[in-house]
């Protein structure tokens, strides 16, 4: 059965004109065109039609697919289109497949030539067991892991400061997706404030509008996720900013 990532919050395009607009800048329309066009959904074994229905975070383009609300990468989307999406996975599973068959047939061989090499009535030599690890070479720490931070479910109240402005790999694009990783995070829940060394937010149209630098204070509205930063430890991830507020320094 399906899995979709529903948007917790998204935008509708108010008009054609809107949606074609989004659609050419992500480049799922050539910048000629006049209107939409049918779109195809080919991930989780499926190959159905879809409807580009608005956007969440300026990030994630949202789809209607078979009544179903869906997040989708735009660039994954567009790979979509192709006609060759999915057969080059299917060709590779295809060669792995046959490859492992070879090898299971290759070791049944090389065994089988080495028990008809043994000398007949032969004791087998005994194998040796393998050396226990000494468990004194092996330190532990004395300090217990951190416990998981528990996140609420919604929205909650954030003030957190700009650390970095990095950028990591798109999968699905050949230019990298622009971040901001965020420090001292304090966010507001049920009367009680919690605290995060780290996250990271996609650096939205939001955020460029404020042309933040670093060390500025924010104060925002938000869902956070426990969503690692690729390549970056930084381990939870700012959802949905509204409200952003750029706090006057002191």
């Amino acid at each position: 059965m399906p899995q979709w990532t529903h948007p917790e919050q998204y935008t509708a395009f108010d008009n054609e004109d809107q949606a074609l607009a989004f659609c050419k800048d992500w480049g799922l329309l050539p910048q000629k065109a006049t209107k939409l066009k049918t779109f195809r959904y080919k991930g989780q074994n499926l190959d159905i039609p879809c409807e580009i229905v608005g956007y969440a975070d300026l990030v994630f383009a949202v789809i209607q697919v078979g009544g179903e609300l869906h997040n989708i990468h735009p660039s994954y989307l567009r790979e979509m289109q192709t006609a060759q999406f999915g057969k080059i996975k299917l060709e590779e599973e295809s060669e792995a497949s046959e490859a492992g068959a070879i090898a299971s047939e290759d070791q049944a061989e090389t065994s089988s030539q080495s028990l008809a090499e043994a000398a007949p009535g032969a004791p087998a030599a005994a194998s040796e067991p393998p050396k226990a690890k000494k468990s004194a070479d092996k330190k532990t720490s004395d300090k217990p892991p951190a416990a998981p931070v528990a996140l609420p479910e919604g929205k909650v109240s954030v003030e957190a400061t700009v650390a970095e402005f990095a950028s990591v790999p798109n999968p699905f694009s050949d230019t990298d997706d622009e971040v901001v990783i965020f420090e001292q995070i304090t966010f507001q829940h049920e009367g009680t404030a919690t605290s995060l060394d780290t996250a990271w937010s996609s650096h939205s149209m939001a955020l460029k509008k404020l042309e933040l630098q670093i060390g500025d204070q924010l104060s925002f509205e938000a869902k956070l996720v426990a969503k690692k930063l690729n390549k970056h430890p930084v381990k939870y991830k700012i959802n949905n900013a509204a409200k952003i507020t750029k706090q006057n320094p002191q």
